[in-house]
């Protein structure tokens, strides 16, 4: 899994709040914080086409590039998750699992509750 970089990451935070297809100049507007070239962001996008993080697609006219999340924030921080543990040995995958669901609050272990495949309960 491949970790985003500070202007990608921030290419990412404008594709994740819509469900719209944006074009670039779009994504340059809403990046109005910081002081951008079209060009660099244009090429931020397509390299994040090449990671598989953002999709791609002509318009109506064929002429200009559309642009939107492959998939949301949450598949990417369960990636990143996944990716951290992966990184630990078989022993210490259960032990550093085990720490995080000590470290959750009431809530968030509900929610990994009720997030099991039925009959994977735990006991």
């Amino acid at each position: 899994m491949n970790s985003l970089g500070e202007l990608e990451r921030s290419i990412m935070e404008v594709l994740w709040s819509t469900d719209a297809w944006l074009t670039v100049r779009e994504v340059v507007n809403r990046l109005s914080d910081r002081k951008l070239a079209y060009t660099t962001v244009m090429t931020v996008m397509n390299r994040l086409v090449r990671k598989d993080f953002i999709r791609r697609e002509r318009d109506d006219d064929g002429r200009t590039w559309r642009y939107r999340s492959a998939a949301g924030r949450e598949a990417y921080v369960a990636e990143l998750m996944l990716s951290a543990l992966s990184e630990t040995g078989d022993g210490d995958r259960l032990a550093a699992l085990s720490h995080f669901a000590r470290s959750v609050s009431l809530e968030e272990a509900e929610a990994l509750r009720q997030a099991l495949p039925h009959g994977q309960e735990p006991s």
